[in-house]
């Protein structure tokens, strides 16, 4: 949600509907869009020499979407780790954010091709049987970007800890409130699926406010009134699915604007929701009145940054998550050891950090033009 992933992304998608930016090779069949890629030579992203030598390792990528940026970068960087580790790396994914059905034939696939390993950015809980089977069969299972719920479906996981992503978001919106009342939209990605992502932003956002969620496994479950760190009030004035897709987005924010028009500010799950909020917000004259808040990192949701349209982006890094996990199967599949979660959490952690203009007291924040450095898509 991408999300983002999602960007999950999670899951993640932005002016490109999370969609179209830096697209590459898209293949599809079926309900599957897949592509295939195979080399040779050492490691990347993990470091550790001889992870490429040997026959051929199998892997598959199966993302939620190739329509979306953050996972065309996915794929892009885990094309050049397969190429460095002699892996046979087969990409598929879903037909759009949520399509678990493909994500099952995809899983079905790999064990039946004798992968050794499957990299996924899953579309919800109704791949974990299919995945279960993949581990029986003997494939080592990595979740990029979303946790499985629950975590143990996946092997490991990789992802950005997305909780500390809304934090920064939601300390950032705090303090640039300045004690003034806010009037909140809370723009998730589903309303009929529960997905790791979009629990653990929409909560870390609030807690970033100093807003107590109400629930470890639901969003919408804050009370709707009370007080922000900081002595001001808030209210929250709806929660919206997205789908985590531009027009998703704007339907939100134009639903919540009918709800309350007095909204101030905005958390959205991914940058292309955000970028539909904007849009909406636009159309409504009131772009200038509300902060929105992203999460995503991409090179084009820098520049809205910068432009104005994003008040702050929480940025990830999924090439990494991708080359790290293509990596790690290449060891693992010639006798190297099982990867291990980062000290103190149930994951590995591939970082985060929050991009805006302006720094408030007490928030770390990155220019855009120091965060590009990192960025990913166009």
């Amino acid at each position: 949600m991408d999300s983002s992933t999602t960007s999950t992304h999670a899951p993640r998608l932005s002016r490109r509907t999370r969609a179209a930016a830096a697209a590459t090779a898209l293949c599809a069949v079926a309900a599957l869009a897949a592509c295939s890629s195979s080399s040779g030579g050492t490691s990347a992203g993990s470091g550790g020499s001889g992870s490429g030598s040997g026959s051929a390792v199998g892997v598959s990528l199966i993302l939620k979407t190739l329509t979306n940026p953050y996972f065309v970068s996915m794929e892009n960087d885990a094309k050049t780790a397969a190429a460095k580790d002699n892996v046979n790396l087969t990409v598929a994914a879903g037909t759009k954010d949520g399509d678990t059905q493909s994500q099952i034939t995809a899983i079905d696939n790999a064990i039946a091709r004798g992968d050794k390993g499957i990299l996924i950015t899953t579309n919800g809980d109704a791949v974990n049987a299919a995945l279960n089977q993949a581990k029986q069969a003997g494939l080592f299972v990595i979740a990029l970007d979303t946790a499985p719920n629950p975590p143990s479906t996946a092997d490991i996981t990789y992802a950005t800890d997305n909780t500390a992503a809304g934090k920064l978001d939601g300390q950032y919106a705090a303090a640039a409130l300045g004690g003034k009342p806010a009037v909140i939209a809370m723009l998730d990605l589903f309303n009929n699926q529960v997905v790791s992502v979009d629990i653990d932003r929409d909560h870390g956002f609030l807690e970033g406010m100093g807003i107590n969620p109400g629930s470890a496994t639901e969003n919408g479950q804050e009370a709707k009134t009370g007080t922000y760190t900081g002595g001001g009030t808030y209210t929250i004035a709806c929660h919206q699915p997205t789908q985590g897709a531009i027009d998703g987005g704007r339907t939100a924010m134009e639903n919540c604007l009918s709800a309350n028009p007095n909204i101030n500010v905005v958390y959205a799950i991914n940058e292309p929701a955000a970028e539909g909020a904007y849009n909406a917000l636009k159309a409504a004259g009131k772009q200038s009145q509300v902060a929105v808040y992203a999460i995503d990192g991409s090179c084009s949701g820098l520049k809205l940054v910068s432009s104005g349209e994003f008040t702050a982006d929480a940025v990830q890094y999924p090439g990494k998550m991708a080359a790290l996990g293509v990596d790690s199967i290449a060891k693992l599949a010639r006798g190297g050891s099982k990867p291990s979660v980062t000290q103190g959490k149930d994951f590995f952690d591939t970082g985060t950090a929050l991009v805006a203009l302006k720094g408030y007291s007490g928030v770390t924040v990155q220019s855009p033009s120091d965060a590009a450095s990192a960025c990913w898509g166009s």
